[in-house]
C-alpha cells in the first residue's frame, strides 16, 4: 500500500476553458480585451494569485486592480463549472488504486474554496482522503511542504511508499524537493515537452496508472 497524492487541474481535470471565460470576464469588466485558451495554459500552474498577475500583466491591467480581480476570480471559480471535465479513465483509475488499498490526496495550487466545490460537482469528494490546496499554507508548490503534509494527513512518513502524480514542471519540482517517485500525466498543461520533465515514469491514458504504481512500488 502507497499514499498517492495527485495534483488536480491537468492531472484529473481539464478546467482551463472555465478558467479562460472566467478571466474574459474579469477583464471585459474593466474595458480589456480578452484572453486566448493557450494564454490561460501559459498562465497556470503557480497558484491564483501568480496567474491574476500574469493575467494582468499581459493586458496591461494596473496593479491596484489586483487585490479585486483575484478575489473575484476565485469566487467564479468556485461555481463556474460549465466546460471542465475529468480526463477519461480518472475515476475507474482511482478506484481501483483504492481497491489496492493505497491511499488517496490531493495537493494543488488551486485555492481551497474551488478546489472543494469542483472536487464535490465531479463526484469526486470521497474518493480522497486529505486535500491541501494552495492557501493551506503560507507555502504553495513547488515548496514541498504543502505535499509533505498531504502524506502526514495519510499517515505516511518518510519511511513509507509514497508517489506524487501531477502534469507540470511545478509538479515534477515539488516531487524532486521532496524525494519521492513522480509519476508525469503527459496530456496536462505542461509547457516543456514531456520527456524533458524529470519523471520516474509518464502516461497518456490513466487506465495505465495503477500498473505504473505497481511499477513504481516494485522498484521499476
Amino acid at each position: 500500500m502507497a499514499a498517492i497524492v495527485f495534483d488536480l487541474d491537468g492531472t484529473l481535470i481539464d478546467a482551463a476553458s472555465d478558467i479562460t471565460a472566467i478571466s474574459n470576464q474579469l477583464l471585459a469588466d474593466r474595458g480589456f480585451d480578452p484572453i486566448t485558451l493557450a494564454d490561460t495554459h501559459s498562465f497556470l500552474g503557480n497558484g491564483a494569485p501568480t496567474f491574476v498577475a500574469r493575467l494582468r500583466a499581459a493586458r496591461g491591467v494596473g496593479d491596484d486592480q489586483h487585490a479585486a480581480m483575484l478575489s473575484e476570480f476565485v469566487d467564479l471559480y468556485a461555481r463556474q463549472f460549465d466546460h471542465t471535465f475529468l480526463f477519461p479513465g480518472v475515476i475507474d483509475a482511482l478506484n481501483d488504486l483504492r481497491a489496492l488499498g493505497h491511499h488517496l490526496g490531493i495537493c494543488t495550487n488551486k485555492p481551497m474554496e474551488p478546489t472543494r466545490a469542483v472536487l464535490a460537482h465531479l463526484g469526486l469528494t470521497d474518493l480522497f482522503t486529505t486535500v491541501w490546496a494552495g492557501d493551506s499554507l503560507a507555502v504553495r508548490k513547488p515548496d514541498p511542504a504543502p505535499l509533505h503534509a498531504a502524506y502526514q494527513a495519510l499517515g505516511a512518513g518518510d519511511g513509507d511508499d509514497r508517489i506524487f502524480v501531477g502534469d507540470s514542471e511545478v509538479d515534477s519540482e515539488t516531487a524532486l524537493r521532496a524525494g519521492v517517485p513522480f509519476l508525469l500525466y503527459t496530456k496536462g498543461h505542461r509547457k516543456t515537452p514531456a520527456g524533458e520533465i524529470p519523471a520516474s515514469l509518464r502516461f497518456d491514458d490513466h487506465a495505465d496508472l495503477p500498473g505504473q504504481v505497481a511499477q513504481v512500488l516494485t522498484g521499476l
